[in-house]
């Protein structure tokens, strides 16, 4: 049963939560989960239920009464992620030169998704770390400087199932060596991109051969013979230039930055064991259409994407790197004549950014439309009755 709602809330469309709270025990019971499956389940199913308290609110006009529970803060949860998110677009765009900026995408070839998904912090390590060897031996060999690189990765495609690859943004341009000059690169041309899969593809293939002969890896003999048949296939590294300005790159790589697998407008149906939702075709143009999956197989390709503990899927690289950023970034603008950033600007209220993001003010009641929504009583939390 779902938790009941607070008074004045309607629920439009389903979501992620409610099939975790319908099926979720079951699947449990049926399949053997690491810990971090479990612990996200559990995050989802539970946020925003009395289970994790919260508080009451009340108008000063009219009296009307609501709960607000508290959010699991999971950053597989695709409720909880909007603030994180508005923040995070509030600071890249901060730091964004007015250089132009190219959008690069290095994927893995699907031979890997089994290798990859069996051991995830070991090869999504060497995807970040190739990528970044990559990036790095071409600013130095093209530019004689350093680039600014900021990869986030994505581990989806449309239906759920495993596709591994960085998108990311990469500056027109470099920081000399020696930081005296700003290296310019065509307006519509960064590096030849047949040349940056080959190299993408040894740098990749060079650490995981490293990482199996010093252990890091289940020993199999398998995998030596992926390796070498990975040496023959083709690997593609898309290119292309956000010709609409790095800020729209920026927002739409923010749909996936702070969120796994799929947000919850796309579901449409959680019902009777089944779950219906929609995709983008990009073998038709991406033309949208609906997809029905077994509840138990939906929650199997969801947790495909399960992130291991602690491990960063947004880094910046080249002179965007935290020990240098600060530095680089303030003599990147001397060169480009432009203006220092205040540093004591103060940031957007979760109020404001809430705002801008849906128009939905959190304190106007929705009953009177007139009055503000005050706390006027905490809420403590719910024990959770079951044995699992």
């Amino acid at each position: 049963m779902l938790p009941a709602q607070a008074a004045g809330e309607r629920r439009q469309r389903p979501e992620l939560a409610d099939l975790f709270r319908q099926c979720g025990e079951s699947y449990r019971r049926a399949h053997p989960l690491p810990a971090s499956h479990r612990k996200v389940m559990r995050a989802l199913e539970r946020c925003r239920t009395a289970e994790l308290g919260g508080h009451l609110e009340r108008c000063n006009q009219c009296g009307f009464e609501r709960p607000a529970y508290n959010s699991c803060r999971n950053r597989h949860c695709p409720k909880c992620q909007s603030i994180a998110k508005a923040r995070w677009l509030e600071k890249q765009k901060s730091e964004l030169l007015p250089v132009g900026y190219f959008h690069l995408v290095f994927t893995l070839p699907h031979e890997l998704n089994p290798l990859v998904l069996a051991q995830k912090r070991v090869l999504l390590k060497i995807l970040f770390q190739a990528v970044s060897e990559t990036l790095r031996e071409f600013g130095r060999t093209h530019l004689q400087g350093t680039l600014a690189v900021t990869a986030v990765l994505h581990t989806w495609d449309q239906t759920l199932n495993g596709h591994f690859h960085l998108h990311c943004l990469v500056s027109a341009g470099a920081l000399s060596f020696d930081q005296s000059r700003w290296v310019s690169v065509r307006k519509n041309f960064l590096f030849p991109v047949k040349a940056l899969s080959r190299v993408f593809q040894g740098k990749f293939l060079d650490f995981l051969k490293r990482a199996f002969e010093q252990g890091k890896l289940t020993s199999s003999a398998a995998i030596g013979e992926t390796i070498q048949g990975l040496y023959k296939k083709k690997w593609v590294v898309y290119a292309k230039a956000p010709f609409s300005g790095p800020e729209h790159l920026l927002d739409y790589l923010g749909r996936y930055t702070h969120r796994v697998a799929l947000s919850n407008d796309r579901l449409l149906s959680v019902a009777d064991g089944q779950v219906t939702f929609t995709y983008r075709d990009r073998q038709e143009d991406d033309r949208l259409k609906l997809m029905r999956l077994d509840a138990q197989e939906f929650i199997r390709r969801f947790l495909l994407h399960v992130l291991p503990e602690g491990f960063m899927r947004i880094r910046h690289f080249g002179f965007l790197a935290n020990r240098t950023k600060k530095q680089s970034l303030a003599r990147c603008r001397e060169l480009l004549g432009l203006l220092a950033s205040d540093p004591n600007r103060a940031p957007k209220s979760s109020h404001d950014l809430l705002w801008e993001l849906t128009g939905v003010d959190l304190f106007h009641c929705p009953s009177c439309q007139r009055g503000t929504m005050v706390i006027v009583a905490k809420l403590s939390r719910l024990p959770r009755e079951d044995s699992s």
